[in-house]
């Protein structure tokens, strides 16, 4: 059985790339079977295209409210079937009655609980620390609260900026969202409490 992946992109697609990359090999274990965004004319709903990925875009503006549109989303991602909905620089916060629905993982630019938010590279620089990172988790209803799927740890080095930190953080954090969806893929997980087991 291949593990069907529905991705949600708000930019560039640099982590979903990696996952078309990735899905390429069979034994990788799963397979891209939609693309969901946020906004029209972005660089991942174009990658998708090029690999015939089918795609939709389902824009708040276009709701009567927030609650409206995240019923359709979740409507949306629901028919393509999806084992695992992976969030790839989506830029939107979805409902508990999503998360009901669909277990979805997401990427952090530090080592959670520290320096969650929308700022994790420059809180972590700015706090002085020795090393940082990427963790994945699974989205539950708060900022990047989620139980902890997996972690890697990034050095940071003295004459570090934001820029370059960061930099380097989504280096590792896409190499590490590519090996664990295949993990969890291929091996299988189970949740108990707020551990997660791989295989």
């Amino acid at each position: 059985m291949t593990t069907r992946l529905v991705v949600l992109v708000s930019g560039a697609g640099t982590n979903l790339q990696a996952l078309i990359d990735a899905c390429a090999d069979p034994a990788y274990g799963a397979r891209v079977v939609a693309v969901g965004a946020d906004r029209d004319d972005i660089e991942a709903l174009a990658r998708a295209d090029r690999h015939g990925i089918p795609s939709f875009v389902k824009q708040v503006s276009q709701f009567s409210s927030r609650e409206h549109w995240d019923r359709a989303l979740a409507d949306t991602v629901a028919g393509f079937e999806p084992d695992l909905v992976v969030s790839a620089g989506f830029m939107k916060l979805v409902s508990e009655d999503f998360l009901a629905r669909h277990t979805t993982v997401n990427t952090h630019p530090a080592l959670l609980p520290s320096f969650p938010g929308m700022h994790g590279a420059a809180d972590a620089l700015a706090y002085g620390v020795k090393v940082t990172g990427a963790t994945l988790f699974i989205v539950d209803g708060g900022v990047d609260t989620g139980p902890i799927v997996a972690q890697t740890v990034v050095p940071v080095i003295d004459d570090d900026t934001v820029e370059t930190l960061h930099e380097r953080i989504k280096i590792a954090e896409r190499t590490m969202l590519v090996d664990t969806v295949g993990l969890m893929a291929r091996d299988g997980w189970e949740l108990d409490g707020r551990r997660v087991r791989l295989g």
